[in-house]
């Protein structure tokens, strides 16, 4: 296996690093009140990151889950927050579009989404529903070339900045995972309203929205058939870039842990010439590099969307890495680490997200584990060809 990354990716990474550690790193602590980081995302679309998910035909750069993750890990080892607006611009709701909305919506949306004049929000999560699809209550009625949704979700990131939502939705009542489809609806649709906000401890707020009798064109239907089918394997792709800021969480604070120990003295003492420290430091990069590249073989599977056994191993592993060496990175600064004045504390608070959004993984390691016993490999080589 080929793990190198391209000239290109280099660059693209280079740019983003310099804009990031240069600027973002210091503003970073600006976002824990749940302000939306709106500056920093403009100048994420001067230098083209906005459309990294967008194809070309609408003026983005129509990059690969890969890239995006790349970009995605290297904002996170600084920003949290922006990492998770970014996210939410070239994950799931912009690749339902790019796949499955009709030419009139794309022509519309996609190349405001690449300017950042245009934030998406995608709504999954219900108060009685989560990972269980199944039991969604919010219905579209189909009523000739209108549609009418109704319902309620919740724990939604942007809600308050996105000016169009991907609502995830029960089609004419039918019940269980085939009656699943997905609506495009505009903030301005008279009966949408945020009448709710949830402050988080990553800092980034998230909201509840309401839905009554909101009117649209047919056309905004634009997942009907197979609509759990397709949810699952657009969301194939969020389960690689959440997994790319909890890489990107460890490894931050895994700098942050090794520029620390090695100015800080304890009994006349560097903290880094201790062994038990360097011990941890040891295990701490050795986790990073295993997620590495359980994250990046997951990526490289994408077409267009990642392989969901893959991308869950990718997901749990980086999600529950993140929680241990941002602990550990933490827990290396000493009462210094507790305070809101250091970077290690923000990454530590937002590697708990991981686990938690984007399929839970106790969720996650059932999926793993039914297909590693359906099909029931005896060599013992996990291949792409056996999973």
């Amino acid at each position: 296996m080929d793990f190198s990354i391209s000239s290109d990716q280099r660059a693209m990474v280079g740019t983003v690093r310099e804009l990031a550690q240069g600027e973002f790193r210091h503003s970073a602590h600006k976002w824990l009140d749940g302000t939306f980081p709106w500056e920093n995302m403009r100048k994420l679309a001067e230098i083209g990151v906005m459309g990294m998910a967008v194809p070309e035909e609408y003026g983005g750069l129509g990059l690969s889950v890969l890239d995006t993750a790349l970009v995605l890990e290297e904002i996170a080892k600084v920003d949290y927050v922006t990492a998770m607006a970014l996210m939410g611009e070239t994950g799931v709701q912009v690749r339902v579009i790019s796949t499955y909305a009709p030419k009139e919506i794309k022509d519309h949306i996609l190349p405001r989404v690449v300017s950042g004049e245009c934030m998406l929000a995608v709504c999954m999560t219900e108060p009685d529903a989560g990972t269980d699809v199944k039991e969604y209550k919010t219905n579209t009625v189909i009523k000739g070339d209108r549609i009418v949704l109704n319902g309620t979700k919740t724990l939604i990131s942007r809600a308050p900045e996105a000016e169009m939502f991907v609502v995830f939705t029960r089609v004419n009542g039918q019940p269980g995972r085939e009656g699943i489809g997905c609506v495009l609806l505009g903030r301005d649709t008279p009966g949408f309203a945020v009448t709710g906000t949830f402050h988080t401890m990553g800092g980034e707020n998230l909201h509840e929205i309401q839905f009554r009798d909101c009117e649209l064109p047919l056309e905004n239907l634009v997942i009907r058939e197979d609509g759990f089918k397709k949810l699952l394997t657009a969301f194939n792709t969020q389960r690689c870039l959440n997994p790319s800021i909890s890489l990107g969480l460890a490894e931050g604070a895994f700098d942050e842990a090794v520029a620390y120990v090695k100015q800080r003295k304890v009994l006349g003492k560097l903290i880094g010439d201790h062994q038990g420290v360097r011990w941890k430091l040891a295990d701490m990069l050795k986790d990073i590099e295993a997620g590495r590249g359980l994250l990046y073989r997951a990526c490289a599977t994408a077409n267009p969307f990642p392989d969901p056994f893959f991308a869950a191993v990718a997901k749990v592993f980086n999600n529950e890495m993140s929680i241990r060496v941002t602990s550990e990175a933490l827990q290396l600064h000493g009462g210094v680490g507790f305070t809101d004045e250091y970077l290690v504390s923000r990454l530590y608070r937002g590697a708990r997200y991981g686990s938690i959004g984007g399929g839970a993984s106790e969720t996650l390691r059932d999926l793993i584990g039914r297909t590693i016993v359906k099909n029931d490999a005896t060599d013992g080589i996990m291949s792409l060809e056996t999973y």
